[in-house]
């Protein structure tokens, strides 16, 4: 045992909580004396590396026989702050029975790894999980000669998929609906915003079904149980992934209650707890459009784009939908300018750095390129973005913005709205970041993005915003 763990302390020398790791790995080699560790690389989805744990064994299933199920698990660096990564890692003479919580490539599904959380969560609680799991639907079974000869043609690249390499073009649907005019969304988070998409979605009418992915530990509580009681037509509530299945759209509200004490710190939690939600959904719905609501939106909808392995097009974040949409609301209604306000848009990231800017076909800037003209509109503008100033982001009102987007998926309304997308290309900026443009939305997510007037001071402030979200890209551990 000893030497056991003078060898992991080597093995796990880059790690940044050594000690609590070491600590927790003691107890499974306790229990699960088989298990074997190792240093290996693993592969991400978006073709980064990392050097990280292996932890390969056997656990006892009882499912009218007794069986050893063979799996391993990729202990994470920031362990135990973040849920280790599982496959199964079947022989030969094994095949993999894809359900609930496995899927074609043997990734493993679990709950338990969706509501990770330090100290209560520990990798022997996860295989006792897993163990239970597997007792109700057995993962793997035994092969014919001539079906384990084609399983070893195929067991080189299972090891691939399994250390990450994935080709979504290779993966089949889940499930699916006979219908394909089947329109269900799937909301993951039961927070206030969650609870507000749930709603501002069901009233617009434009899915025939809502499911409300409840991540949140024990019971239902607050708006969640409410929601049970006076159950709404159409509205699931589950704490299960399975139910999100076969979603046109699945809106992401979750952000991470942890104690982080700086910004980045913040974003990291959600970036850790994000790698839990963002696999399950993409095995579940990976023909669905992503769209993210959670803080800071630009900085999610990128780690929501590398950790699903989706399109760029069909994952979008909630950008400045709902200031364009106030923005314009002013400039028409409020102030009478009427032509400013059909060309108008808000763009950058969210907050104090956004920026108006209007589109290259706005008649008011074309029919003159005086100075007077241009120093007109930026009056205009600025008294709009004084209005617009007193106007929060309340949960209520970004539920119902939420709802305009997915009712413009939905309904492939091909429909203009300022959200964010990758950037990388646009505005001279060279970076992977997402930043709100505006583009036309359809079924399958982003078809075009729409032409902005050239304006240095927006290419300014837009190369900036981009410049300080890589920055903190650059930072974080994905």
């Amino acid at each position: 045992m000893e030497l056991r763990e003078e060898a992991l302390r080597k093995q796990l020398g880059k790690y940044k909580f050594r000690d609590l790791t070491i600590e927790e790995l003691k107890n499974v080699i306790k229990t699960y004396p088989n298990f074997v560790f190792s240093m290996n690389t693993y592969t991400f989805k978006d073709g980064s590396q990392k050097d990280l744990l292996n932890c390969s064994g056997t656990v006892p299933v009882k499912y009218g026989n007794s069986y050893n199920i063979p799996i391993c698990l990729w202990i994470m660096d920031s362990h135990p702050f973040a849920p280790p990564i599982c496959f199964l890692k079947p022989t030969v003479n094994m095949g993999i029975s894809v359900g609930k919580h496995v899927d074609a490539h043997g990734r493993i599904y679990l709950p338990y790894l969706q509501s990770w959380s330090h100290p209560k969560s520990t990798v022997t609680g996860l295989i006792e999980e897993m163990i239970a799991k597997f007792e109700e639907e057995l993962p793997l079974y035994s092969l014919s000669s001539s079906d384990a000869a084609r399983q070893s043609e195929l067991l080189s690249y299972i090891a691939k998929i399994r250390e990450g390499e994935t080709d979504m073009k290779s993966k089949g649907k889940i499930g699916g609906d006979k219908d394909g005019c089947f329109n269900k969304i799937t909301v993951v988070g039961a927070g206030d915003l969650g609870m507000a998409c749930v709603l501002a979605v069901a009233a617009k009418g434009a899915a025939d079904k809502v499911v409300l992915l409840d991540l949140s530990e024990g019971a239902a509580k607050g708006g969640t149980m409410d929601l049970e009681i006076f159950s709404l037509p159409n509205v699931e509530i589950s704490k299960d992934f399975s139910a999100s299945a076969n979603s046109k759209v699945v809106v992401l509200t979750v952000n991470s209650l942890g104690n982080a004490q700086t910004y980045l710190d913040v974003i990291q939690s959600n970036v850790d707890l994000f790698r839990g939600i963002i696999p399950a959904i993409s095995h579940y719905s990976q023909n669905s459009v992503l769209l993210v609501a959670s803080h800071p939106v630009e900085i999610m909808t990128y780690v929501s784009w590398k950790l699903s392995a989706f399109p760029k097009s069909r994952v979008v974040g909630i950008g400045g939908n709902l200031d364009t949409e106030r923005f314009q609301y002013i400039l028409t209604n409020l102030l009478k300018a009427e032509v400013l306000g059909k060309d108008a848009w808000i763009v950058g990231e969210q907050g104090e750095d956004k920026v108006p800017s209007w589109t290259s076909c706005n008649s008011a800037a074309n029919q003159t390129d005086t100075m007077a003209a241009r120093n007109s509109r930026e009056k205009v503008a600025n008294r709009a973005l004084e209005v617009l100033k007193g106007k929060g982001q309340r949960s209520w009102s970004v539920g119902l913005s939420v709802a305009d987007l997915t009712d413009s998926i939905l309904k492939d309304k091909r429909k203009v709205h300022s959200i964010s997308i990758l950037a990388k290309g646009c505005c001279n900026i060279n970076s992977e970041v997402f930043l709100s443009l505006p583009c036309i939305l359809g079924t399958n997510g982003v078809i075009e993005m729409i032409k902005l007037e050239e304006d240095p001071l927006m290419l300014e402030k837009l190369q900036s915003s981009a410049a300080s979200i890589h920055d903190l890209q650059q930072q974080l551990k994905l």
